[in-house]
């Protein structure tokens, strides 16, 4: 395992572009010329998508000929959105799931177990050749995003007058994503509250793409696909406002989302698996060797894995 580690360490995130096409063709092909192996449906989060596509590569090693896993990414509403129909197995989420959404798994009879697999950190972003920011405090950041910006907040000056009269451009991840509703309620006091004139996408390579062709950008994402763009992009601090220890602006770090003292912007990540689902051995050895090897794999994509105590605690509950 540690030398194929290695080098899908190399290939970083640029396996994100084409997974829906990947994770299309893998099912048909699984549905057609090898209906024979089993099937492992999952869907959802971009954010956590790395991380079980890493464990779904190792898994399908292990099990070779018996198992397939397929993985998508709908954004964790829209995985979601198939969990609570019992059209998957697994979701990944980069968010709780929310009251209407256990309505509808209710509706459809779906129980599921919550299960956290690592902590991210949501990394503020700005173009490289952007000299003057050095850090952002979370009251800019909601005066550039919140919907009273909506067509007003046009120039960087308009933030902080220090800043230069540049036209500023934002980037953030589309609304089906649990990152763009984390930042949302984090930064602006409301799950989905933003201005709507804003450059959105559900993958973040497109957004890695805009901001480091457009000198006036900022923009966030989580901050594993900052360090697999670090020579493209510029990762800014950010001071919360609440500082009691004289530590001013915090850069997000596994030390720092880890402790906690990178906040706002620092939070769990999580997987849903239904418990019909766990009741075929193929998709409870897939969750039990999700849990058994997140350690390292969490920390091969750029992630923080929960606690050695904490994962076995989670393997208690799915058995």
């Amino acid at each position: 395992m540690e030398k194929r580690m290695k080098t899908r360490k190399k290939e970083k995130m640029t396996k994100i572009l084409p997974a829906l096409i990947v994770a299309f063709v893998m099912l048909a092909f699984a549905t057609n010329a090898d209906a024979r192996r089993k099937l492992v449906k999952v869907d959802g989060s971009s954010t956590v998508f790395p991380i079980t596509e890493a464990v779904a590569e190792e898994f399908q090693i292990d099990n070779r000929g018996a198992v397939m896993v397929t993985v998508g990414i709908s954004g964790t509403g829209g995985g979601f959105q198939k969990f609570c129909r019992g059209e998957i197995d697994v979701a990944d989420a980069s968010r709780e799931i929310r009251d209407k959404e256990i309505e509808q798994c209710k509706e459809s009879g779906i129980e599921y177990i919550e299960l956290p697999i690592a902590y991210d950190g949501l990394a503020i972003i700005v173009n490289k050749q952007n000299t003057w920011v050095d850090y952002i405090t979370t009251e800019e950041l909601k005066k550039a995003w919140e919907p009273a910006a909506h067509g007003v907040i046009k120039k960087w000056s308009q933030i902080r007058a220090s800043w230069p009269d540049t036209d500023i451009r934002l980037f953030g991840p589309g609304t089906d994503s649990g990152t763009f509703d984390y930042f949302t309620h984090a930064i602006n006091g409301e799950s989905g509250a933003v201005r709507g004139d804003f450059t959105a996408s559900e993958d973040d390579n497109v957004l890695v793409t805009g901001i480091s062709m457009d000198k006036g950008a900022l923009g966030y994402f989580g901050l594993a696909y900052y360090e697999y763009n670090a020579d493209k992009l510029r990762l800014i601090p950010v001071d919360d406002g609440n500082d009691k220890n004289g530590k001013g602006p915090i850069t997000p770090t596994t030390t720092t989302v880890n402790d906690g003292t990178y906040a706002p912007l620092s939070r769990p990540i999580f997987i849903y698996v239904s418990k019909a689902s766990l009741k075929k051995a193929e998709v409870k050895d897939f969750v039990s060797f999700y849990l058994e090897n997140a350690t390292e794999l969490t920390e091969e994509v750029g992630y923080i894995p929960l606690s050695k105590k904490d994962y076995n605690a989670l393997l208690d509950k799915i058995k």
